[in-house]
């Protein structure tokens, strides 16, 4: 594989930072992941920093170094970060579960997968042109798709969302894939802090025209300025696929990569690096890899275990 990756995460007008972002790869199989903890509950950045934690660690596991299938992959690998921000709030005695959005997509061989909960967005540009988006798990987004049929007086804020990581009932997971992927395709993932303040047109203009380290960076200070001084925090991860340039300075192949080597952005534990800095492979503590890996293996057990099913 050969693609090139961008990634900037801002404050904004908030006391901190909830969203966390990062992407991990082998020879075959690359994943990115984007999470916006929810101001409202309990330590929304240790859910966003846990459910990446989480998709991390099974996916060193599960990318050997492919997935077999990436699908079922990306909705267990979701339902893991829900039953692990679960236990945390049940270890730490907390009255409200810490909860999160994510969106995650897998790029193996040429071909894209990726999932959502919440509101935090996958954009996929080709050429000119806006080819994909996910639809926000929101009641406004719902009533936008429901209008075309029953007319619906009441107006909803956008940022009232129907499920979630951490949330009592059963999260929503919808998954796409697989999307044959052409040279030169731009993915975005982002926190509603950038597109709830830049229409998509704007958005697809940015990827469509300029290198992704020139447009994530100019589309994250657009977002900043429209939001003014309360903005939300704003988080970006972009990916150009197989991308023929030397323009840009992120570019990765994975060609030279030996079976069982993984490289992650994300950090291992909750305590880690913030998620504006950059972390090198070489940094990454595979003892913490490997205790996260039992943990999330115990927590899928005695959920199963409490459901009646099989692990």
């Amino acid at each position: 594989m050969r693609f090139s990756v961008y990634q900037v995460s801002r404050k904004g007008g908030r006391e901190k930072n909830e969203d966390r972002m990062g992407y991990c790869y082998t020879r075959e199989s690359g994943l990115f992941a984007l999470a916006d903890g929810m101001g409202g509950h309990p330590e929304g950045e240790v859910a966003s920093q846990l459910s990446l934690q989480t998709m991390a660690a099974l996916f060193q596991r599960d990318a050997r170094p492919g997935l077999s299938d990436p699908v079922r992959f990306l909705q267990d690998a979701v339902m893991a970060g829900h039953h692990q921000l679960l236990r945390y709030a049940s270890e730490q005695s907390l009255i409200d579960t810490p909860r999160t959005t994510i969106v995650a997509c897998i790029l193996q061989g040429n071909t894209a997968y990726w999932a959502h909960c919440g509101d935090s967005r996958l954009y996929l540009v080709r050429g000119d042109k806006l080819i994909a988006r996910t639809r926000d798990h929101s009641y406004s987004e719902l009533q936008e798709s429901l209008s075309q049929v029953v007319p619906l007086v009441e107006r909803y804020n956008r940022n009232v969302l129907f499920t979630c990581l951490g949330s009592p009932g059963k999260p929503v997971v919808d998954t796409a894939g697989p999307l044959l992927l052409q040279e030169g395709d731009r993915l975005m993932l982002c926190s509603d802090g950038l597109w709830g303040n830049l229409p998509d047109e704007v958005i697809t203009r940015h990827l469509a025209t300029r290198t992704i380290s020139d447009a994530v960076p100019e589309l994250v200070e657009e977002a900043l300025r429209a939001g003014g001084p309360k903005c939300d925090n704003v988080t970006v991860l972009a990916v150009e696929w197989e991308s023929a340039s030397n323009e840009e300075p992120s570019s990765v192949s994975t060609d030279s990569l030996g079976e069982e080597v993984f490289a992650s952005t994300i950090q291992a534990s909750v305590g880690g690096t913030g998620p504006g800095d950059n972390v090198e492979p070489d940094d990454l503590d595979e003892a913490e890899i490997e205790r996260s890996i039992r943990e999330i293996n115990e927590a899928i057990r005695r959920s199963s275990q409490a459901s009646g099913k099989k692990p």
